[in-house]
């Protein structure tokens, strides 16, 4: 029987409605995988790279004969996993759609589940996110000097039933050198980008969708090229707000960042703030003082 395989547009139409297996390895599912999907490797990270290893020393068969020495004690243990899921269906991919994959799912397809997997795998799933993201999107920017409340202005418009989606809450990041402190974890880049394509996937693009804006890094994470080129054309909504407003949020924002805190991130502004009132403001903080 020749098993089933759909393209990545067609295969996240339901993947909020059918589990979606991930058998690559634990570190390669660490560093980005589809949001809804569940790890169910077919070799640990130690086994993948005994294969690989073999595979370059030795060429295909060696490797073959190897993973299927690793497989082989596993095979009810994975049909076990599968069991505890409580479900007759599953969606599943590898890297390139190729042996981990069609194994597990020849598999768990003997045992009676039906199975259908990535075309081309997690990497056509990558391919898909740029493709995405190159075509035109109704996005609508929200813009404005730091302290602006771009965030609260952005929820704002949801309770009004517009559509968002939250940059910097998907990065985990308030997207400047001072938010960078109050950071504590992000997510990967790849992983980011998964998460952004799975807000955009939920929404009706025959309307807008607000964004705040952003650079082309936020934190440690890097939003994908084209989205950020299409970003910058976009139209921008400009949030003109008192600066003695933005001050006084900036303060209750920061107040519990320690004195360390606040002059490492005045220290990654100082070539922007100007290298001389950087340090004048980093000595203001040292001495605990306010700043002009």
């Amino acid at each position: 029987m020749l098993m089933q395989s759909i393209a990545p547009k067609e295969f996240l139409k339901t993947s909020n409605e059918i589990p979606i297996l991930d058998v690559r390895s634990p570190s390669e599912f660490a560093t980005g995988h589809l949001p809804s999907a569940i790890s169910f490797p077919i070799f640990s990270d130690n086994e993948r790279a005994v294969i690989g290893t073999l595979f370059k020393k030795e060429g295909p068969k060696p490797a073959t004969k190897k993973g299927l020495g690793i497989v082989g004690p596993k095979l009810v243990d994975f049909i076990e996993q599968a069991e505890k899921l409580g479900v007759a269906e599953f969606r599943m991919y590898c890297w390139r759609g190729g042996m981990r994959s069609q194994s597990m799912a020849t598999l768990l397809e003997s045992y009676g589940f039906k199975v259908v997997l990535l075309k081309g795998g997690y990497k056509a799933y990558r391919n898909f996110i740029i493709e995405y993201f190159s075509a035109q999107l109704p996005i609508k920017v929200i813009t404005g000097y730091t302290g602006s409340k771009k965030t609260a202005f952005l929820y704002l418009l949801k309770t009004q039933g517009a559509q968002i989606v939250d940059l910097e809450g998907l990065a985990n990041h308030q997207g400047s050198s001072f938010g960078n402190q109050k950071s504590m974890s992000q997510p990967t880049t790849e992983q980011f980008q998964n998460m952004l394509l799975d807000e955009f996937l939920k929404l009706d693009l025959r309307k807008p969708v607000f964004i705040e804006d952003e650079s082309m890094r936020i934190g440690q994470v890097n939003v994908p090229e084209v989205f950020y080129q299409q970003k910058s054309n976009s139209p921008h909504i400009f949030l003109e707000i008192d600066k003695a407003e933005r001050v006084e949020f900036l303060k209750e924002d920061y107040k519990n960042l320690s004195a360390e805190q606040l002059i490492l991130a005045t220290e990654g502004i100082s070539k922007k703030l100007g290298l001389e009132l950087a340090a004048e403001a980093i000595e203001c903080i040292k001495l605990g003082h306010g700043t002009r």
